[in-house]
């Protein structure tokens, strides 16, 4: 019996690693609510602390800190990536337990979105870009058994402001795609993007751009419809509970072989 044991952590198990990246709803701000303070002018946000049980942790899914050192992974997923803001219930978790009913490998989630960015801060030579891409890298570093499955993409509500922001899009997500492909060497490294919800008045001109990509590999869940809240620009705790679960569906049916 012993003896079993002590193969058992000689050879652990193959951990899949998602790169979860983009700006806030991909970070998360489901259950953040505004509080008024009557000592400060400004209203401040705090995130309510409910986690529902699809989003509830567990012994084999790991995130990598902002410190690149893995943990047990919780919500809110992003809280010491996504400093500047306060961050809620994101895509993550639900995706993670979802994938864990069918794939019997632990995960490792690696948290990289942050708040308010646009797309043009994530190309190549720019901090969010580079620290994705050395977040990755440390992914698999310690360990030949682990191997970056996907990348899940959530942004483009900081780019729907401006028409030149939205028309150069696809060009900049095309690029991004292949940077991040080339640099992690994984040349076809499924990524699933998520078509945006919300935004400003060119939202769907850069809806059209995610999903007239066609690069082989890459997939696109629409989040339009899904509940958004009173901001009208971030999806409701319920609403990424639903998201997680269907880019978990998608990574399932599209890249993980049955």
């Amino acid at each position: 019996m012993e003896e079993s044991k002590t193969n058992l952590s000689q050879n652990p198990p193959e951990k899949h690693i998602f790169i979860l990246s983009g700006q806030s709803n991909m970070a998360g701000r489901g259950g953040v609510i505004k509080t008024h303070d009557h000592h400060h002018q400004h209203p401040t946000q705090h995130w309510d602390g409910i986690v529902p049980p699809e989003c509830s942790s567990g012994p084999s899914i790991h995130r990598l800190s902002a410190a690149l050192r893995w943990e047990s992974a919780h919500e809110p997923l992003h809280a010491d990536i996504d400093t500047k803001k306060t961050c809620g219930v994101g895509p993550g978790m639900s995706f993670a337990n979802a994938v864990r009913r069918r794939v019997e490998s632990p995960l490792g989630l690696v948290p990289c979105a942050v708040g308010g960015t646009a797309i043009k801060e994530w190309a190549r030579g720019e901090e969010l870009y580079e620290n994705m891409v050395k977040r990755s890298k440390e992914s698999v570093k310690e360990d030949d058994k682990s191997e970056i499955k996907a990348l899940l993409w959530y942004q483009g509500e900081s780019d729907t402001s401006r028409e030149e922001d939205a028309e150069a899009y696809k060009v900049n997500m095309e690029n991004l795609i292949h940077n991040v492909r080339q640099d992690l060497n994984l040349p076809s490294l499924p990524i699933i993007q998520v078509a945006i919800a919300s935004g400003s008045e060119y939202m769907e001109k850069v809806r059209e751009a995610q999903k007239a990509i066609d690069i082989s590999n890459v997939i696109c869940v629409d989040a339009k419809g899904l509940q958004l809240k009173e901001d009208n620009l971030h999806l409701t705790t319920e609403a990424q509970v639903q998201l997680g679960q269907m880019l978990a569906h998608a990574y399932l049916t599209h890249f993980h072989p049955s």
